[in-house]
């Protein structure tokens, strides 16, 4: 399984065209997503400014677009981060079609301000 972490409002917003898509797939080509062990670090690194997010659980195996495996993309590269840039995560080439996401998941801060995941 891959993750993919975006908001509720988003998520309702591009569910609508029963396929999700995102900023990153315009403006980078592709989806960012992250592997289960990825999660928290790419949500507390990249997504500090919110307080609930959601995270899509997606079946590679029923994707239509292109995944790939690759070293990690920093939209902000003077951002400070905590991503090992030796680690590969998976990006998608597309639009996520909906029958692809088998779950989701909230994903809401503990009280020290950081993002926990229960899953």
């Amino acid at each position: 399984m891959i993750f993919h972490i975006t908001t509720i409002e988003a998520w309702d917003k591009y569910k609508l065209n029963h396929e999700y898509q995102c900023d990153s797939l315009k403006k980078e080509g592709f989806i960012h997503c992250s592997t289960q062990s990825q999660i928290i670090i790419i949500a507390n690194t990249f997504y500090s400014n919110h307080d609930q997010l959601i995270v899509l659980k997606i079946n590679p195996d029923k994707l239509l677009s292109e995944l790939k495996w690759e070293s990690p993309v920093h939209p902000n590269p003077n951002m400070h981060h905590n991503i090992n840039n030796t680690e590969k995560f998976p990006h998608i080439y597309g639009v996520i079609n909906l029958d692809a996401v088998e779950k989701i998941t909230y994903l809401c801060k503990n009280n020290r301000g950081l993002f926990e995941y229960v899953f």
